[in-house]
């Protein structure tokens, strides 16, 4: 077994050294990117993310964490329902779009939007969206985390995943 003792990394003295060290760490786990999405008050929100994972069976549910900046917070703050699109390998102009490349309404100019079930963004052709009841939610630092009970799940195409790995998109190899 390997402890941290034998490992070739210098033990982090202060908060910005370790979150240094953390997003050096993360950038070595394989994420599946996403693209979260809701409608608040009559107005549609995205954003790419990949802080996105299951969290139980019983109930049905998963958790994303949303930064506070991000424009998709104050509507899951607030209770809005959220529906998480798994981007297939052909989507990364969809991820990038929803990852800043544009804001607001235009994030949705790119890619084939659909209103799905609760009248949420789905994406037709994504991989699998999860759509979920804002279930609870949970600020912890810089972060909301939200869970959602799911209420409907939707799988499309062959598995082929966009995935981003040390900064980049990916896709995985057979």
């Amino acid at each position: 077994m390997t402890t941290a003792t034998d490992l070739d990394i210098p033990p982090a003295t202060d908060t910005a050294t370790l979150a240094a060290a953390v997003r050096l760490a993360l950038r070595r786990m394989a994420k599946s990117v996403t693209v979260i999405t809701a409608l608040h008050n009559g107005r549609r929100y995205a954003m790419a993310a990949t802080a996105v994972d299951a969290l139980s069976m019983d109930p049905p549910s998963m958790i994303v964490s949303v930064n506070r900046s991000a424009s998709l917070h104050a509507p899951l703050a607030a209770g809005a329902d959220f529906c998480i699109n798994v981007l297939g390998a052909m989507h990364e102009d969809v991820s990038r779009a929803c990852g800043g490349g544009a804001s607001g309404e235009d994030r949705f100019a790119t890619g084939n939007w659909i209103t799905g079930p609760r009248g949420l963004p789905m994406l037709a052709d994504a991989q699998a969206a999860f759509v979920c009841h804002n279930d609870v939610s949970l600020g912890y630092g810089t972060h909301g985390l939200f869970i959602g009970r799911l209420v409907d799940v939707r799988s499309y195409g062959d598995v082929d995943p966009l995935v981003y790995l040390d900064g980049r998109y990916t896709r995985l190899a057979e």
